[in-house]
């Protein structure tokens, strides 16, 4: 079963929450997880980044996607939005559409802000509708993960999120086990809806 962690991070607050959900869906013995992320979009509309980044994550390929049984997607907020590269990458998928490659596939979100109501939710959302036009089951954060109680900055029913504070904060413990525990429960709906 091999899911994909996708997501953009600039500053590298998405990409930690990437990492904890990863970690946390490889506790699922069945689970292969990759991670990728998305290249920045160029004002000219013209490629500006190497093909292949310098360091951090490869850049994914339609074909990963397409392959995988899971998605966990992720963007840094921008005014309650997601960023433009990830939305970029998504609007290159109308093949998979017309195709139906991600038809009963499951997905989950995860965010960054940093401001404490900078979006968060509206971002999750965002990110949300474009994987149920795909045909896509999205699976959230249940309200029995202790940590949803414990939070006092990121993390909601939408998916896994982490308040930055202006980039100035690491995600809190918290924020890093709601976002394993979401990884996990991806990789247990993945496993089931194998088949569909």
């Amino acid at each position: 079963m091999r899911l994909l962690v996708l997501y953009y991070s600039r500053t590298g607050s998405t990409r930690s929450l990437a990492r904890a959900l990863a970690a946390g869906a490889a506790r699922v013995p069945e689970a292969d997880v990759i991670m990728r992320t998305v290249p920045p979009v160029s004002a000219d509309h013209r490629p500006s980044q190497p093909e292949i980044p310098e360091d951090g994550d490869p850049y994914v390929t339609l074909e990963e996607l397409s392959e995988c049984d899971g998605l966990a997607l992720g963007s840094p907020t921008r005014f309650g939005n997601m960023a433009a590269p990830l939305k970029h990458f998504l609007d290159s998928t109308s093949q998979l559409w017309l195709n139906g490659a991600m038809v009963n596939k499951p997905f989950a979100l995860f965010t960054s802000t940093s401001s404490l109501h900078g979006g968060q939710e509206s971002t999750l959302l965002s990110m949300a509708i474009p994987l149920m036009h795909h045909g896509m089951f999205w699976v959230g954060v249940p309200y029995t993960s202790s940590a949803m109680a414990n939070t006092r900055s990121g993390g909601s029913p939408y998916g896994a999120s982490h308040v930055a504070w202006d980039n100035h904060s690491p995600v809190t413990d918290e924020e890093r086990t709601i976002a394993a525990e979401l990884g996990e429960r991806l990789a247990r709906v993945a496993g089931a809806c194998e088949g569909l």
